[in-house]
């Protein structure tokens, strides 16, 4: 019996040694065969695996008979499960392919650059800021867009008050008149708006947001010298989507905001509202006001009609109502006297309307027009001075869209006026004006080959009162190999002369002249840009891209605004120009739950006349962005800043100081809400710690450039809901 009994165990044991299979594989890139070192397999549902050697061969061993599943990965490509029957009869290595796993941005449908395509397949540079980007940026700033511009490569956010928060944005350190800020394509932030735009923005309802940088005219005309920002809404999807925001500071603000969004068959809608609060805030003990007292109101309703598989119709409908008051806390408060007199009050009311219209008329054709209408209503007063007007727009465009998989060609008319009326409430000679354009463009993108693709674009403008311009654009994208790829492009931009710029804003337009247009003409611009963009797995589970752009602009015959003898200030047009020039690298890191992002921009910005250069105002020419995240999906959010800005050149020829900013931010996230808690700027940075924001007495404060933050150390925190 003990016999039969060893003799059993021995056939078992030499069946299951039979049973055990080795598995051979050599892992390669899918396009370029490569062989993919360190990649992995492993049997599923077991801890069974190995890494590929330097040939990308891997070898499993111990596989049992019967139906398994292996499972090969790497860093960057796309997971492939592959079943086998074991034992399997094939005895040499069986090739795997894998697969570049898509961009976190490549399957988003980029819109700035008119032509349909992915960010990773246009010729045009465009950054986006998208997702969990947009949505972690909205955490430190949930009542406007200042910051999350702010905290990207080559763009710099000016404050024009020190008391009101007023701001405007610099794109490669030109004016903040040369950059054009747009909603879904349309200019409804420019003009009299410019200076409190970027804080009437509430990001809750952006699906996304394009910036373009260098001339961008032949893109939406006029304005764009410097760049664009092209704010793009969310769209009703059937599922269902409410969100709401609600957040306090330890400045005293308060932001409370709620999006909804669904489609019903042919109709959808979206619905955005925000109440947007704060009380006087002053940190530095000089009886001014860091943040202003504000209440602001923001409704914005979308309707969607689906006609048919082919037709779309949107109309939507912005309205923002604010009170804004800064100056000295105690009359701010109600405790004003004779000395304590100074304020800065800004009322504005804005409505607009958009209409969107698309409709396609095969597949490969589509017809579209849009437009918006825009209506502003702003009053300035200081003491003894109040400017005010109403400043009117609209926008009009059709266009037409035939694409093939190697071409594609848009032809498009668009209509511009840009009115703006001022209050006679004084003596002053009135700001009037009142511009219209007409343009008309065609853009080309030919697909040349697998590796090569070049967009070309053409437009002319015809200003009512500056004449024709001719704005030609190309852009090429080279793609080297998987790893790397190139874009090169250039063209020309102009700018229409308004009073509406920084440094009018910066003395609420006091005393400011009207334009002689006998005398001016159009600011016109020349730039380009070459960027080099690589990006490859370093390891199995580190992956880097590494982004460098160089750029130029020039604009001639800048206008400027200048002091007379007689206390007025003028706008004179400049005999030179200025130029921009320097490069911006972006690196990114990712391993397993990290993600670290390091930004570097040196712009060299100058003015140059009479054959004399000298350096551009309020530009940091060395800036660091460093950005350490991580993030355990779905479940929490770590984030830890910290930004440098190198001394900055004033407009009363001193220099300003040096400075970091460091922020955290921590998010803890649940299946249907999130909590969140920010530090900014957490060690205090101010201006008013290491330099003065004013001469004169607080009665008659004249102010100097802010340059640095007025705010300080402020924590802000709060609860998002999602259903």
């Amino acid at each position: 019996m003990k016999k039969h009994i060893l003799l059993l165990m021995a056939v078992l044991n030499i069946s299951a040694l039979f049973g055990q299979n080795t598995f051979k594989a050599i892992i390669k890139d899918s396009e370029t065969k490569e062989s993919l070192i360190n990649a992995s397999a492993i049997v599923k549902g077991t801890n069974n695996g190995a890494s590929a050697d330097i040939n990308g061969l891997i070898e499993i061993k111990n596989i049992p008979n019967g139906h398994q599943i292996i499972i090969f990965s790497f860093v960057g490509y796309e997971q492939q499960a592959v079943p086998f029957d074991f034992p399997i009869t094939q005895s040499e290595p069986i090739e795997i392919l894998l697969t570049i796993q898509p961009d976190e941005t490549e399957d988003v449908i980029i819109t700035s650059t008119r032509s349909s395509g992915t960010i990773e397949a246009i010729p045009t540079r465009v950054e986006l800021i998208a997702g969990e980007e947009l949505e972690e940026k909205g955490n430190m700033k949930p009542g406007d867009i200042r910051m999350m511009l702010n905290e990207s490569t080559g763009i710099q956010t000016q404050q024009t008050s020190a008391t009101s928060y007023n701001s405007s944005i610099r794109i490669q350190g030109l004016d903040g008149k040369y950059t054009q800020i747009l909603k879904d394509g349309m200019p409804l932030y420019s003009g009299f708006a410019g200076g409190l735009s970027l804080l009437q923005i509430v990001p809750l309802d952006l699906k996304q947001v394009e910036v373009i940088k260098g001339a961008s005219s032949t893109l939406y005309g006029g304005g764009a010298i410097a760049g664009l920002v092209n704010l793009i809404s969310k769209t009703p999807t059937e599922k269902r989507v409410l969100n709401f925001l609600i957040n306090g500071t330890s400045a005293l603000g308060i932001d409370v905001s709620g999006f909804y969004s669904q489609r019903f068959n042919n109709v959808g809608t979206t619905i955005f509202a925000s109440y947007n609060a704060g009380k006087p805030y002053e940190p530095a003990n000089i009886g001014l006001t860091a943040i202003p007292k504000f209440d602001r109101y923001t409704v914005n309703p979308k309707l969607f009609f689906y006609f048919d598989e082919k037709t779309i119709l949107n109309i939507g409908l912005n309205t923002t109502i604010e009170d804004r008051i800064g100056g000295d806390i105690e009359y701010i408060e109600g405790r004003g006297d004779s000395i304590h007199s100074y304020f800065e009050k800004n009322k504005t009311h804005r409505t607009s309307t958009q209409v969107q219209v698309d409709h396609r008329l095969s597949d490969l054709s589509k017809l579209s027009f849009k437009n918006s209408l825009s209506y502003y209503d702003r009053s300035i007063e200081i003491p003894d001075f109040k400017f005010a007007g109403i400043h009117l727009s609209s926008f009009s465009e059709a266009t037409f869209n035939y694409g093939t998989e190697a071409t594609e060609w848009i032809i498009g008319f668009n209509l511009w006026t840009d009115n703006f009326t001022q209050n006679r409430i004084d003596t002053s000679k009135i700001l009037d004006y009142n511009y219209t354009t007409i343009g008309a463009f065609i853009q080309n993108s030919w697909h040349v080959s697998e590796k090569l693709t070049l967009e070309t674009g053409f437009r002319g403008d015809y200003q009512n009162e500056y004449g024709f311009f001719v704005l030609p654009r190309i852009s090429a994208l080279f793609k080297a190999n998987e790893k790397v790829t190139i874009r090169l492009g250039g063209g020309l931009g102009f700018k229409t002369p308004t009073v509406f710029t920084e440094d009018a804003e910066r003395i609420q337009f006091r005393n400011v002249l009207p334009i002689d247009v006998s005398k001016t003409k159009a600011e016109q611009s020349i730039g380009g840009n070459f960027d080099i963009n690589y990006k490859t797995p370093l390891s199995e589970k580190l992956f880097l891209t590494i982004n460098t752009l160089f750029f130029y602009t020039q604009v001639n015959n800048p206008l400027v605004l200048l002091s007379t003898n007689t206390g007025f200030y003028e706008f004179k047009q400049s005999e030179g120009f200025i130029d921009s020039k320097g490069f911006e690298t972006n690196i990114k890191l990712v391993f397993d739950d990290f993600k670290l992002f390091i930004g570097y921009t040196f712009a060299d910005v100058n003015q140059h006349e009479n054959e004399n250069t000298t350096t551009f105002p309020l530009v940091a020419k060395h800036r660091l962005n460093n950005v350490l995240m991580y993030e355990i999906e779905d479940e929490l959010k770590i984030g830890l800043e910290a930004y440098y800005f190198s001394p900055q050149k004033l407009n009363d020829d001193t220099t300003g100081k040096q400075y970091w900013i460091f922020g955290l931010m921590v998010e803890k996230l649940w299946e249907h809400f999130s909590v969140f808690v920010n530090f900014e700027n957490y060690l205090d940075t101010r201006q008013t710690k290491f330099d003065t924001i004013y001469t004169g007495t607080i009665t008659n404060p004249t102010f100097r450039d802010i340059y640095a933050p007025v705010d300080g150390f402020v924590i802000n925190g709060g609860i998002k809901i999602k259903f």
